[in-house]
């Protein structure tokens, strides 16, 4: 296992992950329980879980009427919204993309593209994979 300081954002590991690093990790299982609760422990807004050379994975959650405080990533990113509502923004200036999520919903950010939740009204609780992992 891992730990490494973050501010809390998706691409800041700021929680222990299982990772292939320092040890040979072929497959794990986790629980969506076991992954909400070390969330709840960590007292930050993103909590990494898996971190292997190919992807890093993590949970994100933002509470109703949060703002996100995440910036591009030098990684692929997809999101998958496991509970909650709100909007995302994905680009910039005009060209922007502003989308209603919600459970169930699947998000793809390519590398260096703006992007963030907004008008949170439900807390989201979201799943982010990023691939490569996510840089330090």
């Amino acid at each position: 296992m891992s730990a490494d300081a973050g501010d809390g954002r998706p691409g800041d590991a700021g929680d222990t992950a299982a990772t292939a690093a320092d040890e040979r990790l072929d497959a794990a299982a986790f629980t969506l329980v076991a992954l909400q609760a070390a969330h709840a422990t960590g007292g930050r807004l993103y909590h990494e879980f898996l971190r292997v050379p190919a992807l890093s994975a993590g949970v994100y959650v933002l509470p109703a009427g949060a703002d996100d405080p995440q910036q591009p990533h030098r990684e692929d990113e997809v999101y998958y919204v496991i509970a909650g509502r709100g909007r995302f923004t994905m680009g910039a200036g005009p060209d922007a993309d502003d989308i209603a999520v919600g459970a169930g919903d699947v998000l793809y950010v390519a590398k260096e593209v703006e992007h963030r939740f907004h008008g949170i009204a439900e807390e989201l609780t979201v799943l982010v994979l990023f691939a490569p992992a996510q840089q330090r």
